[in-house]
């Protein structure tokens, strides 16, 4: 993050909390039937019990302390204890490299999904149109030159393939252009020349305009089992290059292009927002019967006491009377209901503060945000939510001093860095605030020396989710009906969650360029939280990102409705929204 220092941040206040331990108990299950004997136990203690004939354990432990499930024949899983840990229902998965005593070699080959999240640190792979190459296992010799290899000396591709692959003919320069020939010899005028694959678009001229300084990966396929998903326009060969902009899989979430490579057409399997009306609570139903506001009133006090343990209970009616009756004072107490039983729960706090988010309530927002960030000064996004909130009340001031406190503390080693998921994202919030706002703090000059240029054009959308357990897929339809789907699991990426919980997370940016122009869907896989309480997911849409004329759009989502497919919203790339 740019070292801006504002007049407005004077002082540092840590807040450092000491807590006692706590019981935390929950069932260990296989996904169908009760585990019993799971070995439970404290990391870096000598605490450990196992898990009855029911599946059920209670174990003590501190905020902060690792909760270790293992079981012989299962992946061992770890689980860092929060501020609101309390339940932790465990679901557990077969180890397949273990049977017994006999060890079993695990297959070498990878998903297209496992192979996308190694692709930036395994510079072995390379990316086509038809899905990530893996050298190990593919049924073909294939050479990959990455970028540490490909010198500077090199003018174009022409030059890299003559210099760096030999026995591939090159004829031509890289100033009138050329032909790369795989197989056999060839002349300026033979149909067997080879195509190209730039980031899995298909050419059939040399790409003579890419400078090497932007070849991220280069490979060539001359066997015929290489090329046949090209079909015969490939029958000399493909020169496959993949550039530093085109292929950044989990850097930069370009969802365009992962859902042409992916190549998955889409049935319009994901449930409707009416068709979800089925699974509503009892209280839900009553109060969508209800004919006017004091009957809705009745029926919330009515069921208060009955589902009141669940902040969920209070998330919902807030919703409801937003959204079909203006009763301030009716809001009001909802809120301060909820805040009897859930005043020292950040994850319900932040449920409600999404609420009056969705509805452009931006000071009761803050409000709750405030209370959150004291509770959790050591939270990365508590900086970033904070100071969102002030933007949203328009005081840039706040909202700049805020970004540049959690810049120091991390400067200064208070918080931990992160340099792959959420600091792009509070990075990117920082940078767009001065770029549209900086004027308001900063000098012109300053302005111009601080902000950097945005690296796309185009529709952002932002994620956040309140509960940091929350485990769902986001499925992404893009206007060519083909779809891409990104998994936020412990079982699929047990190193981001730990990562997430570690620095105090929860959420993902995703960038829809102006490439692909049309209507875009969003579904949504909930995959639970290992409790029985909902998850409030929050979207927010963020139109020409970056521009003069950006406006940003937030919804929110209550995801309860487990391992279905479930519409969220429909967008219209750099336009505006549908609602389902």
């Amino acid at each position: 993050m740019k070292k801006i220092v504002f007049v407005l941040f004077l002082t540092l206040n840590l807040v450092v909390s000491q807590e006692k331990s706590k019981i935390v108990s929950g069932m260990v299950t296989d996904g169908r039937t009760a585990m019993e004997n799971v070995k439970i136990s404290v990391e870096g203690s000598n605490t450990q019990v196992f898990s009855d004939d029911q599946g059920r354990y209670r174990i003590r432990a501190e905020k902060g302390k690792i909760i270790n499930y293992s079981y012989n024949g299962m992946e061992s899983i770890d689980i860092l204890v929060e501020d609101v840990t309390r339940i932790l229902n465990i679901e557990m998965y077969p180890d397949i490299e273990e049977l017994d005593e006999v060890v079993v070699t695990k297959s070498k080959r990878k998903s297209q999904q496992e192979l996308e999240l190694e692709y930036n640190s395994n510079p072995n792979l390379i990316k086509t149109a038809y899905g990530i190459i893996d050298p190990e296992t593919a049924a073909y010799q294939i050479r990959i030159l990455s970028e540490e290899y490909i010198s500077s000396v090199n003018l174009c591709i022409l030059d890299v393939i003559r210099n760096e692959f030999p026995g591939v003919g090159v004829n031509g320069d890289c100033i009138n252009g050329g032909v790369i020939t795989v197989r056999g010899a060839s002349s300026l005028f033979n149909d067997q020349s080879a195509i190209y694959d730039i980031d899995g678009q298909i050419l059939t001229d040399a790409p003579i305009w890419i400078i090497p300084g932007n070849m991220k990966r280069v490979a060539v396929l001359s066997s015929f089992a290489a090329t046949t998903k090209y079909g015969a326009i490939a029958s000399g060969g493909v020169v496959i290059i993949n550039t530093n902009v085109g292929s950044s899989y989990p850097k930069s979430k370009e969802i365009a292009d992962k859902a042409r490579l992916r190549n998955n057409k889409y049935m319009g399997d994901a449930l409707s927002a009416n068709e979800r009306t089925s699974s509503n609570p009892v209280y839900l139903e009553e109060l969508n019967g209800s004919t006017s506001l004091e009957e809705a009133k009745k029926v919330y006090d009515f069921y208060a006491p009955r589902y009141g343990a669940s902040y969920g209970y209070y998330v919902d009616a807030l919703t409801y009377f937003k959204e079909n009756w203006s009763d301030e004072a009716l809001e009001n107490k909802i809120v301060q209901d909820a805040l009897l039983n859930f005043n020292e729960n950040p994850v319900a706090l932040k449920s409600l503060a999404y609420v009056h988010q969705g509805y452009r309530d931006f000071e009761k927002a803050n409000e709750l945000y405030k209370e959150i960030f004291i509770q959790r000064p050591n939270y990365a996004q508590s900086y970033m939510d904070l100071a969102n909130s002030y933007r949203e009340l328009g005081d840039t001031k706040r909202a700049a001093s805020l970004y540049a406190r959690y810049d120091y503390l991390v400067t200064h080693d208070f918080l931990k860095k992160d340099t792959m998921a959420f600091g792009k994202i509070i990075d990117r919030e920082f940078n767009n605030l001065i770029a549209l706002h900086g004027r308001d703090i900063l000098s012109k000059n300053e302005v111009k020396k601080s902000v950097l240029k945005e690296d796309f054009n185009g529709t952002r959308l932002v994620f956040e989710w309140n509960d940091s357990e929350a485990e769902f897929e986001l499925q992404f339809v893009n206007p060519e009906n083909r779809y891409y789907t990104i998994k936020h699991a412990l079982i699929v990426d047990a190193d981001r969650i730990s990562d997430e919980k570690l620095l105090g997370y929860s959420c993902e940016e995703f960038l829809i360029d102006e490439s692909l122009p049309g209507t875009w869907q969003v579904n949504a896989k909930y995959l639970g939280n290992k409790k029985l309480t909902p998850t409030y997911l929050k979207a927010t849409m963020y139109y020409n990102y970056g521009g003069a004329s950006q406006r940003k759009e937030t919804k929110i989502f209550k995801l309860g409705l487990r391992n279905v497919n479930q519409e969220l919203f429909k967008i219209k790339n750099s336009t505006s929204v549908i609602s389902n």
